[in-house]
């Protein structure tokens, strides 16, 4: 096991970085559209972003799977998913003040599609159907959902400043390693991934932005959800819909760290 645990931690930190400096050296489509300022007036790049949602995604997928196959490409599809509708925010959203659910579900009624109206339906849609390959029965899948989401989410809004969502992966996935099984393995590819992230972000030079983040916050759920029963489904459940409902406070806040 502990064969297993350090080889997703190794292959998803060697790709983040791998993936990372790869396009930093390459910057495809002109270095202004990766490039940021944050909050402090420091440039910082978007390169780590597509790196982590990569490097998050293969190495969810290459978790031996449990009985059945239900994890390896469930793990993989949700994360990947996460990190494409992060990418598309990033992009479409570049600009867009608006901050939260509320705004972006008010301007669907207007009859307005927001680039957070897309992330927002298809990181739900993503965790939706991920908990439904990894759980047998439908009020768990429906909480394995919750928790896939709702985690992306979370670990998103907090990533304000720098360091702080990638030290908030570390700290709750470092701890899964200690269970077992194909959760531990997920535990650890979120780990070595936010590990290979962290000098970079709190050094400013780069962030995770919307793909990375959604991505990261994916892994961990996907590892949370394999781990758990229906009791710690629901108790995880119950915290990342309150991270949700907090976190509309902070979305009035500066991104960009």
């Amino acid at each position: 096991m502990l064969s297993r645990l350090a080889s997703s931690f190794t292959v998803a930190a060697a790709c983040t970085r791998a993936g990372s400096a790869a396009l930093r050296a390459t910057a495809p489509g002109g270095r202004h559209r990766w490039e940021r300022t944050n909050v402090q007036g420091r440039g910082v790049g978007l390169y780590a972003g597509p790196a982590t949602a990569l490097a998050a995604a293969a190495a969810a997928g290459r978790v031996r799977p449990a009985a059945a196959g239900r994890v390896r490409p469930a793990a993989g599809w949700a994360v990947l998913a996460a990190g494409a509708c992060g990418a598309w925010d990033d992009v479409a959203g570049a600009g867009d003040p608006r901050r939260g659910f509320r705004a972006h579900l008010k301007a669907l009624r207007h009859g307005e599609v927001t680039s957070g109206t897309v992330k927002l339906v298809g990181i739900s849609a993503a965790g939706l159907l991920a908990g439904a390959a990894l759980k047998r029965r439908w009020p768990d899948r429906i909480l394995a959902g919750v928790v896939i989401a709702g985690a992306a989410h979370a670990v998103n809004l907090l990533d304000v400043r720098p360091g702080r969502a990638v030290g908030a992966v570390l700290a709750l996935a470092a701890p899964g390693m200690l269970r077992g099984g194909p959760g531990a393995e997920l535990s650890a590819a979120a780990t070595g991934v936010a590990a290979a992230v962290l000098p970079d972000d709190l050094g400013q030079r780069t962030m995770l932005g919307d793909t990375g983040a959604h991505a990261l916050g994916a892994a961990l759920g996907t590892a949370v959800v394999h781990a758990n029963g229906r009791s710690g489904l629901l108790a995880h459940a119950a915290a990342v819909v309150a991270a949700a409902v907090c976190g509309e406070r902070l979305t009035a806040r500066p991104r960009g760290h």
